[in-house]
């Protein structure tokens, strides 16, 4: 059975910094996408970025720039560095392979 368990999350002060985690588990990732979603507060669930098997990556126009999508298909791990924080960065954030959600970290952006 697929797992996603992300972690990183917290308080930080605008223009800081997080890295986010999402460690998979259940069977081998390296063939497949993986990608990161939010949730800010009061509305909906939107698309962050997405790591394509074959090495290719897409962004939000809203994060473009500011935030790096990365793995580690030896440690079935996705990442999420996330530098320029902004408090419209507030939500929580979601790790998404194969149709499997994580249960989400908090990420607080706030002087």
């Amino acid at each position: 059975q697929v797992q996603l368990v992300e972690s990183g999350g917290g308080l930080v002060q605008p223009g800081g910094s997080l890295r986010l985690s999402c460690a998979a588990s259940g069977r081998n990732f390296s063939a497949t996408n993986m990608a990161w979603y939010r949730r800010a507060p009061g509305k909906e669930r939107e698309f962050v970025a997405i790591s394509g098997y074959l090495g290719t990556t897409l962004y939000n126009q809203a994060v473009k720039g500011r935030f790096t999508i990365s793995r580690d298909n030896a440690k079935n791990t996705l990442y999420l560095q996330m530098n320029s924080l902004e408090p419209e960065d507030t939500a929580i954030y979601y790790c998404s392979v194969l149709g499997f959600w994580g249960q989400g970290t908090q990420v607080t952006v706030s002087s």
